[in-house]
């Protein structure tokens, strides 16, 4: 960042080419159609006032709906995509709904729902949210209404965090573990929810900072919404491990007299995931496999590619298997949709456009094209393209066809052209050398952004910034053109990203808060297998400085009686079960509340050593040879420059 650049510059109005792509498109759609708001305000029954939750001792604010009362205004403004600003809109609903008789949710306090159902003795919950404060709230909502009905049972729908961090403010760790409180889950749950949260978390958090840009300021030129609902909260995280998991593809129980059949649906929107049927109350749970928008196929925060094609399969037999008893639709976000013949089409509409992605994806792959080709030439078929519900609003379509096309053919598009391309540092100084130097390059990109071809003044002063990252008119115009591609964005993820791009362009990245960002949560680590652990930390080894080393080292969980043996050789770090017996080094000896402790102290592993808070035995010059083979990472690492 240049000292002289203002450390909160102010964002540009939208550019006449701006408000004349987001009038074209608004053109395209039937605002007049207000059933979704029909639907979304149905079944009210109360909330508190703006949504706003703080943690216990009112220290913090983890969720506040109030800076977003702009919404409230019917017409988009020039620096929001009019049907995006319909999504946020609808998004702002907040309280207790009745679903139908003795089914509720409360939304709106969370970007997920949670959903209550009531059983013969106690209340059975569906998803509490991300954060225990804002369960806890929701719960409290809930009871103040309809009675202090004891939790029976909770399920995780699937293994994301946003539905299942808040379990803590709903149950307690006890209730699980004495059987008094059902935690029922998709089989292979805490292996998704561990592996995605752990091995690739450091990038996977900055990333979510462009995806749901918890940075953006709420008003008309920055955070509008999510697409999934409002923003990520800012809360405790928790995880209950479950007691019950549903192994068969189809299993049917009754769980204090209600009865539910139970979906398995893995490795569509999460590895592990379920959709729940309820019989006796015609309602059909989607989980998050069928929301009002188009999904991702793999969000830009990053995780495994989701596979479309069972993904539309598994809505299709939803759709076969139960509509004839179903007259309602729900997922874990957005609101219901009710009558059987709109379930119908809702739920036929949203398979359809899984397939039709998937199929006419592969079709043009087949023909030759390459990601970026195919990402130009699919269009959804007018019949869905005007569907509320299959707009891109957390999904987009040419993301969705890239990540098809990786799921099938890994990211190299076949042109050996792109085998090994330069990084974008030399990448970038040749190219400005090439277009006759920086001068020239910004002159040509001024033109094109006063034409409004922003998407092109992104990419080549993407050149110049790596080339040039002190060229501040370089930084500075792709800011803008950055910023006139969010306001043109319908799909909420793309409009926050392209927002923090040019926020971190004019002002640097941000820095991480006191204690560092990205720390894994306590009852996360308590949950995690040590071999997990184990995997993080080998993640971890910089194998250059480890290279030439050999150490043979024994890893004791002394509350759980496991040993892993470590070895350290060729820069790699293995571990199996087991002990290395005499060969061993060292013995490390810690339970899971110290490696906890340590974990939170937010200190390096090898300071913790140094500080005594890593028990061993043996020899602990080989323990802090490992641990100073481990790199430390910066979670706030730069995306926009090098």
């Amino acid at each position: 960042m240049n000292p002289s650049t203002p450390a909160n510059p102010s964002p540009k109005p939208a550019t006449p080419h701006t408000i004349t792509a987001n009038q074209q498109l608004g053109a395209k759609l039937d605002f007049d159609n207000v059933s979704c708001f029909d639907d979304a305000s149905r079944g009210f029954i109360g909330t508190i006032p703006d949504a706003r939750i703080t943690t216990a001792d009112g220290s913090r604010v983890v969720w506040d709906v109030s800076a977003y009362r702009f919404l409230e205004a019917e017409a988009a403004p020039d620096s929001v995509n009019p049907s995006l600003w319909r999504q946020a809109r609808l998004n702002g609903h907040h309280g207790l709904f009745q679903v139908t008789e003795g089914m509720y949710q409360v939304r709106g306090f969370d970007i997920a729902n949670i959903t209550f159902i009531e059983g013969e003795t106690g209340v059975l919950i569906i998803d509490p949210l991300m954060n225990t404060e804002t369960a806890q709230a929701a719960l409290s909502l809930y009871r103040s209404h309809r009675g202090d009905r004891p939790v029976h049972s909770v399920m995780y729908s699937h293994s994301h965090p946003d539905h299942y961090g808040g379990v803590e403010g709903v149950i307690t760790p006890e209730q699980a573990a004495s059987g008094a409180v059902h935690v029922i889950a998709p089989d292979g749950f805490l292996e998704a929810a561990l592996s995605e949260t752990i091995l690739a978390g450091v990038p996977m958090r900055r990333r979510a900072m462009f995806q749901f840009g918890p940075t953006l300021p709420p008003d008309p030129c920055g955070h509008v919404d999510s697409g999934l609902g409002k923003r990520v909260g800012r809360g405790t995280t928790s995880l209950i491990a479950p007691n019950w998991l549903i192994k068969q593809d189809l299993e049917t129980h009754v769980i204090d007299g209600v009865e539910i059949v139970f979906q398995l649906t893995p490795e569509t929107e999460a590895p592990a995931e379920m959709n729940f049927f309820f019989p006796a109350l015609g309602v059909l749970n989607l989980s998050e496999n069928g929301c009002h928008t188009m999904h991702n196929l793999c969000p830009i925060r990053g995780a495994q590619t989701r596979d479309a094609l069972a993904w539309s399969k598994y809505l299709d037999d939803a759709l076969n298997r139960f509509i004839d008893k179903t007259e309602v639709v729900i997922a874990q976000h957005h609101w219901p949709t009710w009558g059987q013949d709109r379930v119908r089409q809702f739920i036929t509409e949203q398979r359809d456009m899984y397939r039709y992605l998937h199929d006419q994806t592969l079709r043009l792959m087949s023909h030759g094209l390459t990601p970026n080709e195919i990402a130009e030439a699919v269009a959804m078929p007018l019949s869905l393209e005007t569907a509320w519900h299959a707009r891109p609003y957390y999904g987009a379509l040419e993301h969705n066809v890239r990540s098809i096309y990786v799921h099938y053919m890994g990211p190299y598009d076949g042109n050996p052209v792109n085998l090994n391309p330069l990084a974008p540092v030399p990448a970038g100084k040749k190219y400005v050398e090439y277009m006759g130097g920086a001068a020239a390059v910004l002159a040509k990109a001024q033109q094109d952004y006063a034409a409004g071809d922003y998407r092109w003044v992104t990419q080549v002063l993407h050149h110049l910034v790596f080339a040039e990252p002190e060229n501040e008119a370089a930084r500075l115009l792709a800011a803008d053109a950055m910023e006139q591609l969010g306001y043109q964005a319908e799909c909420a993820t793309w409009r926050n990203a392209y927002l923090q791009g040019a926020k971190e362009l004019r002002v640097g990245a941000p820095k991480p808060p006191p204690g560092g960002v990205g720390m894994i949560s306590p009852k996360v680590v308590a949950m995690m297998p040590l071999e997990m652990f184990l995997d993080f930390l080998a993640v971890r080894v910089n194998g250059p400085k480890a290279d030439g080393c050999t150490l043979y080292i024994d890893w004791l969980m002394t509350d759980a009686n496991e040993c892993r043996r470590l070895t350290l050789n060729h820069g790699a770090l293995t571990h199996f079960a087991g002990s290395h017996g005499e060969a061993a080094v060292a013995v490390i000896k810690l339970d899971r509340q110290q490696l906890a402790q340590m974990i939170m102290s937010g200190k390096p592993l090898l300071e913790c050593f140094d500080d005594g808070m890593l028990p061993h035995h043996g020899d602990g010059e080989g323990v802090r040879q490992l641990l100073a083979c481990l790199d430390d990472f910066y979670p706030m690492f730069n995306i926009l420059e090098p």
